[in-house]
């Protein structure tokens, strides 16, 4: 299982768009080692499977959005469609979709990233609430302290459209 793609670059392509973490159509075709029009072609295939929960085609805005954010793209490198996005249970659904052991393989990978993502946003909050109790059980004195590790652990705004380093 070490051979396959490490966790850590997986979690750098998960974005939030619409409030949800999801995956890009083209980055999980390069997971998954097919071409972007053979997955959709698999989803289009089985779209009973994929309800808007699991996977929606994302706006021109939208697209725009991360295109800006990531880079201009070279010349003719811009996509026909607009792509979809898969939520975890989307991701989840194509591993049956596509049905292959490389499928499986990262389809658990994946998973696991997830997982790892949603450890570390629960850790974070339960800090919030430890300094909360703690502020209130201690004096005024410390209120110092306890506005420095608020901000700290606060989150920039601007960062909370994609999870991971950015190229």
């Amino acid at each position: 299982m070490s051979e396959l793609i490490p966790i850590e670059t997986i979690a750098t392509k998960i974005l939030i768009i619409r409030g949800k973490k999801v995956l890009i159509d083209s980055d999980l075709a390069k997971l998954y080692a097919i071409e972007t029009k053979g997955l959709k072609r698999a989803v289009r295939r089985n779209i009973e499977r994929f309800p808007e929960d699991f996977m929606f085609e994302i706006t021109k805005e939208e697209y725009d959005s991360l295109r800006r954010q990531f880079g201009t793209l070279k010349r003719g490198a811009h996509a026909k469609y607009l792509p979809y996005v898969f939520t975890e249970q989307g991701i989840a659904m194509l591993s049956s979709v596509l049905n292959s052991p490389q499928a499986v393989k990262v389809n658990i990978q994946i998973m696991r990233a997830f997982v790892k993502l949603r450890e570390f946003m629960l850790s974070n909050k339960e800090l919030h609430e430890k300094i909360d109790a703690m502020e209130r059980k201690y004096d005024k004195q410390f209120k110092i302290v306890f506005d420095a590790l608020r901000t700290l652990l606060e989150t920039p705004k601007s960062k909370i459209k994609k999870i991971g380093f950015k190229k």
